[in-house]
């Protein structure tokens, strides 16, 4: 079985007084929307469908059980496929939010990945600036930000350091031309690294060749 294609074996429940805020997420990755559970979930999430090694998204992908002094069941958050075909299992859960017992269900979690010859990760907190980053840059990951044939056209205007603004208008109008270059996956020359803060529009920049599919 795909798990990446898998529907979540739970529901994402809402009621009064709640206290975290699910919801669901469109993934270009996956052309569909994908659900989470939190809002650091969401976060993970949106970094999950930004990266180029990723190329399938599961929520929920499936319930574990097994025994200890009484039975134990776990649904891990996501199940990630990666581009040369492995996997990677995803729990999301801030450290200050973790006992022992917890602990033990990730453990348990993980030696079952290893068998598998799966990935285990569990996520906590993201830094505040690269979530923020990636929350803009997601934005212009639908389809409808690109436009065909002005990748090359990028490249050659960023050949050399210089203004982003400028750069964009040398191609043509920048309402048109900003999308694309923000959707490009191969942002840390084109702008900040998505670990540190977003420069300005007038930044210098520099591009190398993108990794947008013409």
């Amino acid at each position: 079985m795909r798990f990446e294609d898998a529907s979540p074996v739970r529901g994402f429940p809402s009621y009064r007084g709640q206290r975290s805020f699910p919801g669901l997420w469109w993934s270009a990755t996956t052309g569909s929307h994908v659900g989470y559970e939190s809002w650091l979930e969401r976060d993970w999430l949106i970094a999950f469908d930004s990266s180029p090694e990723v190329t399938g998204i599961g929520s929920q992908p499936f319930r574990l059980s097994w025994r200890a002094k009484k039975t134990k069941r776990h649904t891990p958050d996501y199940f990630l496929r990666l581009r040369d075909g492995g996997a990677v299992v995803v729990d999301v859960r801030a450290d200050t939010r973790i006992d022992a017992e917890d602990q033990a269900v990730f453990d348990t979690t993980a030696a079952v990945c290893e068998l598998l010859g799966w990935q285990y990760r569990r996520f906590g907190e993201m830094d505040r600036v690269r979530a923020a980053n990636l929350r803009w840059l997601s934005g212009y990951r639908h389809p409808r930000c690109r436009r065909v044939g002005l990748a090359p056209k990028l490249v050659e205007s960023f050949a050399v350091p210089r203004p982003l603004l400028l750069g964009a208008e040398d191609v043509g109008d920048p309402i048109e031309v900003l999308p694309t270059l923000f959707q490009a996956s191969d942002l840390e020359d084109a702008l900040a690294s998505v670990d540190a803060a977003i420069r300005k529009i007038d930044s210098t920049s520099r591009w190398s060749p993108p990794t947008v599919a013409e």
